[in-house]
């Protein structure tokens, strides 16, 4: 197939998830980055290197780049996936729906809950697809990028999208239809809800989920998010071998055991860390609020309160003020301690 007959895929986001998937494309499809200057310029000078779990690599040279700041780039798209942070998503929204062909099917491949639900909003002619991105990608230095753990690209079940799948398939990302997007995205909320602990340890993920303090942090978190949960009456997909509900009682069990009962969550490059700690290294705001701060708005709807969830929000707004190191230890007094004032 001629390269004038592959599909058009406009990736909105040049960040680390939109930087890896679009390498990985760029040999199936006609792909346009549309991002930051400061960012494509130097994926334009030094081009794309990609690396996975599985010890696979590639280099797109920047030759071959499409990489643009316009909007008005997406116009010839025949598909198009958003990969900005959930903060900047109102205002994509916006810049699509001046710009896209109608019926162009857009992919939401963010963290949280409703950045589809905004996107749709904006784009009433289009078919706007939730997706999931299970694994985790580190951008090392600009346009290096690699994938730290395992998984397959989710995304709701649509018509639209039968031309593309072959294309992920045969790029080795494998984009699976899901008929249940909302019960994945909640299973991805509780999971993420570690990227601010993380963050805030300052150690690679494998070695974080290694040490049952700092598991009993992540336990804190996820069991007060399953209680909103249940009050909101959402529904948690099974996204890991454990079923969802076990995931606190198995973080906490001591370290031994837990590597025996949970190998698989542990199935992390050791240079892996969560987007959280990335944004915290760059100086660039956080998605907090589209993940722990969402469990904290989620519990005032229902009349209910998330004061773990909440301090973590507040200790990574800190953060971003001034970057800070936490012991194990100390973060699990402060969880704690905001759990128990507020049960006073």
């Amino acid at each position: 197939m001629s390269v004038h007959a592959l599909p058009r895929i406009a990736i909105y986001g040049a960040g680390s998830v939109g930087g890896y998937v679009g390498a990985r494309l760029h040999d199936y499809a006609r792909i346009t980055f549309i991002g930051r200057r400061r960012i494509t310029d130097a994926w334009r000078l030094h081009g794309l290197d990609w690396t996975d779990l599985a010890g696979q690599e590639g280099h797109v040279p920047g030759r071959t780049l499409d990489v643009q700041t316009d909007p008005f780039a997406s116009a010839k798209a025949h598909l198009v996936l958003v990969t900005v942070k959930s903060g900047a998503t109102e205002t994509v929204a916006r810049e699509l729906a001046g710009v896209l062909a109608p019926g162009t099917p857009v992919i939401s491949l963010q963290n949280g809950l409703h950045n589809a639900d905004l996107l749709r909003a904006a784009l009433p002619g289009h078919p706007v697809l939730a997706g999931m991105v299970p694994f985790n990608v580190l951008q090392r230095q600009p346009g290096v990028f690699h994938q730290g753990s395992s998984g397959e690209l989710m995304c709701a079940s649509h018509p639209s999208l039968a031309p593309f799948t072959p294309l992920f398939a045969a790029a080795g990302l494998p984009l699976l239809a899901r008929d249940d997007m909302p019960a994945v995205q909640t299973a991805k909320l509780l999971l993420n809800l570690n990227n601010a602990i993380n963050a805030l340890s300052s150690v690679p993920l494998k070695e974080e989920l290694s040490q049952r303090s700092w598991r009993r942090c992540l336990a804190l978190a996820q069991r007060e998010a399953l209680t909103v949960f249940r009050a909101a009456g959402m529904q948690a997909a099974r996204l890991t071998p454990l079923p969802t509900r076990w995931l606190p009682n198995v973080l906490e069990l001591p370290d031994a055991l837990f590597q025996r009962v949970a190998s698989r969550m542990l199935a992390i490059d050791p240079v892996a860390r969560s987007s959280t700690w990335e944004d915290l290294q760059r100086r660039r705001p956080t998605e907090v609020d589209a993940i722990n701060g969402e469990i904290v708005q989620l519990a005032a709807a229902h009349g209910l309160s998330a004061p773990i969830n909440a301090k973590l929000v507040e200790l990574v707004r800190e953060a971003e003020r001034e970057p800070r190191a936490w012991q194990a230890d100390d973060l699990l007094r402060q969880l704690r301690h905001a759990g128990a004032t507020s049960s006073l």
